[in-house]
């Protein structure tokens, strides 16, 4: 996230909806909707700063006297509060800005990790989830490290929006960005020009990356593709793990949005950073109506991709090989995954039935031990059973498991390879499918 003093040509509400074909939909929509915040430390001046923001804007009040706000500690509990931090501070007004820019109607709930340490911010996580919010705003991240996937449950939470900002650093996966349970934003360059749309957008960021400056982006080294994220399996040097991104919004500081913010800053700044497109796509979620239980809400947008601005221009750093990973292109692309908010429409499947399956990832067995690979399945039915298939590996077979509609993958492997396994479950004629590897060594 960065930020200027300077904020006369910063983008208010009205430019934000306006860009993403929200003027009639913001105003009217997300009533009661309940958006959560995570992020850490806290922000005296907050509450005071947001009541300017939406007071000058036009927008209702929402505050903590009226019942629109609420302020909390990763305990759930209005007092004591965190310790004050300037940037966080920062951050914080960024992300109740944008959710009011987006969703006025809506409600929020901040809460505020004692620190910045994943599991502090992992259970602040929770503790979103807890207080009711079926969207959640995160604009937090690392780059990826080796023990990641032991915080992976904090952000495992089905029929919810959990939103994570793809990061600031240019071309590189981060975490939790990179999880499949989650929704990954990245960021673009939005500009006013004389064309029907009366924008323009391009991947934010440079093509050397120096300084490191730009929308993260790329192929996770350590976390298993989404089921339901399949659109770029054919490409030139293709990610065969998660890749990064899903959706984008604008995150340039030069074309940044306008934040009220009075904790060591003067009022009115120019704030850019996937911290502001976080927040924006997940107010967006909350105008589009309930996510789907049993559904990741990530999914939804590659299903409706059309009702998205795709942007084609820009470069965020260098990857070799892989260049729809770096490179803004037609059709999707890492720095901005499928495009940008065109309205509501990509972002809610309503009430269909969807099938499911989270990757379990690649696995590695020796020939002649006993394997047990569980695949989990979501039905948005609630179906008691799905109705499983895999492709052969020779040793191995797939059950249901008894009352859930999950499965186990069992048995002793016999024979040495590398299989590329697809494994299919079905709810009548709705089906889910994953994709994994299996080395028989």
């Amino acid at each position: 996230m960065a930020g200027s003093p300077s904020a006369q040509a910063a983008l208010t509400p009205g430019d934000l909806r306006r860009a993403y074909k929200l003027t009639k939909i913001s105003p009217n929509k997300g009533k009661g909707r309940l958006v959560a915040i995570v992020d850490a430390f806290s922000n005296p001046r907050l509450e005071a700063d947001l009541k300017v923001y939406r007071s000058h804007f036009h927008l209702p009040p929402c505050t903590t006297a009226n019942g629109c706000l609420r302020i909390l500690n990763q305990r759930g509990k209005s007092k004591p509060l965190p310790p004050a931090r300037a940037g966080w501070g920062l951050e914080e007004s960024l992300d109740l800005d944008m959710v009011s820019a987006i969703c006025p109607r809506c409600h929020i709930t901040l809460i505020e990790a004692a620190n910045a340490a994943d599991t502090n911010l992992g259970t602040a996580e929770q503790r979103a989830i807890a207080s009711g919010a079926r969207y959640v705003s995160n604009s937090w991240g690392n780059f990826e490290f080796a023990a990641e996937n032991s915080f992976s449950h904090y952000f495992n939470h089905p029929g919810h929006v959990i939103d994570f900002a793809a990061g600031d650093l240019g071309y590189g996966p981060t975490f939790p960005a990179a999880l499949q349970y989650v929704t990954s934003v990245g960021g673009t360059s939005l500009r006013r020009t004389a064309t029907r749309r009366g924008w323009t957008e391009s991947v934010w960021g440079t093509r050397n990356n120096s300084p490191k400056d730009g929308t993260n982006s790329g192929c996770s080294a350590l976390l298993p593709k989404p089921s339901w994220q399949r659109v770029d399996v054919g490409f030139t040097g293709a990610c065969i793990r998660r890749t990064e991104n899903d959706v984008s919004a604008v995150a340039n500081p030069s074309t940044g949005v306008l934040v009220y913010d009075t904790y060591h800053f003067p009022g009115p700044i120019e704030v850019g950073g996937t911290s502001a497109s976080a927040p924006i796509v997940t107010a967006i979620y909350a105008l589009a109506g309930v996510p789907v239980r049993n559904t990741y809400p990530a999914e939804y947008m590659y299903l409706k991709s059309s009702h998205l601005f795709d942007v084609t221009s820009g470069v965020n750093g260098i990857c070799p090989g892989q260049t729809y990973l770096c490179h803004g292109l037609p059709g999707y692309d890492g720095p901005t995954g499928l495009g940008t908010p065109n309205g509501t429409a990509a972002f809610t499947i309503r009430r269909a039935t969807r099938v499911t399956l989270i990757d379990p990832g690649d696995r590695r067995i020796s020939t002649g031990h006993r394997a047990s690979i569980k695949i989990v399945g979501l039905d948005s039915r609630n179906a008691s059973r799905l109705a499983y298939h895999m492709t052969a590996v020779p040793g191995l077979k797939i059950t249901s498991i008894p009352r859930s509609t999950n499965a186990m993958i069992s048995g002793t492997p016999t024979t040495l390879g590398t299989y590329n396994v697809t494994v299919t479950a079905k709810d009548g004629a709705v089906k889910g499918t994953t994709h994994f590897q299996i080395k028989v060594v």
